[in-house]
């Protein structure tokens, strides 16, 4: 869905007619709802800012930004033109629902996982951590997305369990049941940041589109690329597979921006 900020802030009494005026030569990609990547056009030389924050811009003005699972809804963003003037533009983004699973009799050992793994789960976390700070200048982001798997959709963005009373993290990512040996595709062009058998996710690796965004695809059987290979968009570079905590074979795709969890489905269903 694409939306023409002129139009979008009219509809809000947002801004005076002289800034609206500006604010046509900048556009928006994206559902503004929660867990959404919004992907956006700005003048070439332009500076953005996000609720303050500086965001990466192409040469060109492409910038992406996002927001995750439940947070706010009013946002600011940011452009400073080459020649210093600035626009405020506000942004209202909507919330949504989430399917809560409560359960109860569910053996301790698959509620909390064993002292002993520990210490690996917190490497883990933070290797994961330290990728997804990567800020280059690929592009790809800016494509439309190919579906990594071909299966049922067997798990979404948002969900949540309840294990005896105790909640458990949400699930952050798309998941794509299929049979192991399936094989898995690289949903946009990039490169391998990360290419490692983790404690929770199995065999994982971790793309860079560019921006700041990140495919991260998960319980993988069997990995074909290393870390530093460039890819392209739509080449098998993985077989799902059913590793790491799972209770069956699929893939588990997620989407960051940054440290920001975000929909992939969002992406899929853009109009």
């Amino acid at each position: 869905m694409k939306v023409w900020l002129k139009a979008l802030l009219l509809s809000a009494n947002l801004l005076a007619t002289q800034q609206l005026a500006a604010a046509a030569e900048i556009t928006l990609d994206g559902k503004l709802t929660q867990g959404s990547l919004i992907r956006g056009q700005a003048p070439a030389g332009a500076k953005v800012l996000f609720n303050g924050q500086p965001v990466k811009v192409s040469a060109t003005g492409q910038f992406v930004f996002g927001i995750g699972r439940d947070a706010d809804l009013q946002h600011q963003l940011t452009i400073i033109a080459a020649d210093g003037s600035q626009q405020q533009l506000p942004l209202t983004f909507t919330s949504r629902e989430y399917d809560v699973q409560r359960i109860t009799g569910v053996a301790q050992k698959y509620v909390t996982p064993p002292a002993e793994v520990t210490e690996r789960i917190q490497n883990d976390n933070r290797k994961v951590r330290a990728v997804r700070t990567t800020l280059s200048d690929k592009t790809a982001i800016f494509a439309e997305p190919v579906l990594p798997a071909t299966g049922r959709i067997s798990g979404v963005y948002g969900s949540q369990r309840v294990f005896n009373g105790e909640p458990r993290n949400p699930h952050y990512g798309l998941d794509i049941a299929a049979p192991v040996g399936a094989p898995v595709l690289a949903p946009w062009s990039g490169e391998v940041l990360l290419a490692e058998d983790l404690y929770y996710s199995g065999l994982t690796l971790i793309i860079d589109h560019g921006m700041g965004v990140t495919s991260t695809l998960m319980h993988l059987d069997a990995i074909s690329v290393k870390v530093g290979q460039q890819l392209r968009q739509g080449e098998k570079i993985a077989e799902v597979g059913a590793t790491g905590r799972v209770t069956g074979p699929h893939l588990d795709w997620r989407i960051n921006w940054l440290q920001e969890r975000l929909d992939p489905q969002l992406l899929l269903s853009a109009e």
